[in-house]
């Protein structure tokens, strides 16, 4: 049996894990509004048939299941298993968060997968990968010593290249600079779009508090090859969108998008910068519809469409019985 490895976002999905949120101490005055969003993000890449929806009960602390939910690799025999990580809440922000850590197996035992156990804390908000061996990362959240402090860079990356198949980490300095809550998760700033190409947020407006850091982000994927030994081809989202809800203000990440079988499903604002941005992650994603979801209320509570969806890739051995 070969080794497992974690494919691409942009693999064949057979489905796509979701929670529903219900924590109000999180969400507090806008939890109506981001249950909305959340069923938003859902008709948008499943529609209005509720056919293919199965709703299953198990216990959660919170809702974002690109952080809690298993990350699933294949096989080259076409076995599909799920990874799973611990989770500590982002570095214990939040409490309790035992059904959150518990969450991952109850689901793969549900989906009938096999279980691949590890002791190391990670979040699939923290990285992206390509599917062909190359995975990126964060500085900023993958060394914080709130997740793995007797780790360090290299552990952490032995650990990275044996749960999920990679053989390239590329580390990127920064993360969000008001991504506090995530302690700047990969998938704010940067994503795998295709095998060589990466979009990453580069702020146009130099007041904007990541402007230079994004750019020093930049220089490091200038710099870098993949795991093929390929230069990375790089798309720039200059847009960026700032809001007011519930007595604050918000930034909502473009980056943070779910690629959806067909389609890409990307966090808005409902502010004039959305298409602009909209039609440069298009350019990324070619033969793809992307559409625009509201998420004011999700990026209040500290994230995005990714941040709330985790896909379920269809098993290699399945998808050539179905062909």
């Amino acid at each position: 049996m070969s080794e497992y490895r974690m494919p691409a976002e942009w693999s064949e999905h057979e489905g796509c894990l979701m929670a529903w949120p219900v924590r109000e101490d999180l969400w507090g005055s806008v939890l109506a509004d981001v249950k909305e969003e959340y069923a938003n993000v859902a008709r948008a890449h499943c529609g209005t048939d509720t056919a293919g929806l199965t709703v299953i009960e198990l216990p959660i602390d919170d809702s974002w299941f690109r952080d809690s939910a298993p990350l699933f690799v294949l096989d080259g025999d076409g076995n599909r298993a799920g990874v799973d990580f611990r989770f500590n809440a982002w570095g214990g922000k939040h409490h309790p968060f035992d059904a959150d850590d518990r969450i991952s197996a109850l689901l793969l035992d549900h989906l009938g997968v096999d279980r691949i156990a590890s002791d190391v804390i990670l979040e699939g908000g923290a990285i992206t990968v390509d599917g062909e061996g190359t995975l990126i990362t964060t500085e900023q959240c993958l060394l914080h010593p709130n997740r793995n402090p007797g780790l360090g860079r290299d552990g952490i990356e032995a650990e990275l290249k044996a749960r999920l198949g990679v053989t390239k980490v590329i580390w990127l300095p920064y993360g969000g600079l008001l991504d506090t809550e995530t302690d700047g998760h990969v998938d704010g700033v940067c994503a795998f779009a295709a095998p060589g190409t990466v979009v990453v947020s580069l702020p146009s407006d130099p007041t904007h508090p990541d402007y230079a850091r994004m750019r020093a982000n930049r220089a490091v994927l200038e710099a870098a090859t993949d795991a093929r030994g390929r230069r990375l081809e790089i798309v720039d989202v200059p847009q960026t969108a700032f809001a007011d809800l519930a007595d604050g203000r918000i930034e909502v990440s473009y980056l943070n998008y779910y690629v959806a079988n067909g389609g890409v499903v990307v966090p808005v604002a409902g502010l004039h910068q959305d298409e602009d941005a909209l039609a440069v992650i298009a350019t990324a994603h070619p033969g793809r519809k992307v559409v625009g979801v509201r998420a004011l209320a999700i990026a209040f509570g500290g994230g995005g469409v990714h941040c709330i969806t985790q896909q379920i890739p269809v098993a290699a051995k399945r998808a050539a019985d179905a062909g």
